[in-house]
């Protein structure tokens, strides 16, 4: 059975940084694009980064572009997230999800599985 694990998230004060982890099993996902999403209380669930199964092309959003950085690495079944120059608002639970397409890697109906989540909490 597929499962994805995300790791490496807590509290950090702001202008912190983390690195989060996404830990596929149960098949290879090296064909597949990887992708992170968060939700902070309250809210919607939205797109934060992406990668192509090469790790040759990745997308951000706006609000997290220049401070993070999304890579994998395919021989461990791993794509990890990089974020610096953390702020309050980054505070959600991170979510890493896997696509078997190319269209519409921002939106979560491109993705067929999804991992349960770690909680980011930034103090200011």
């Amino acid at each position: 059975q597929a499962q994805l694990v995300e790791s490496g998230g807590g509290l950090v004060q702001a202008g912190g940084s983390l690195r989060l982890s996404c830990a596929a099993s149960g098949r290879t996902f090296s064909s597949y694009a990887m992708g992170w999403f968060r939700q902070a209380p309250g809210k919607e669930r939205d797109f934060v980064a992406v990668i192509i199964w090469s790790g040759s092309h990745t997308d951000y959003a706006d609000s997290v572009k220049g401070r993070f950085t999304i890579s994998r690495d395919n021989a461990k079944n791993t794509v990890y997230l990089q974020m610096n120059s953390l702020k309050p608002e980054d505070t959600a639970v991170y979510y890493c999800a896997a696509s078997r397409t190319y269209n519409r890697l921002a939106t979560q109906s491109a993705y067929d599985y999804w991992g349960q989540g770690t909680l980011v909490t930034v103090s200011s």
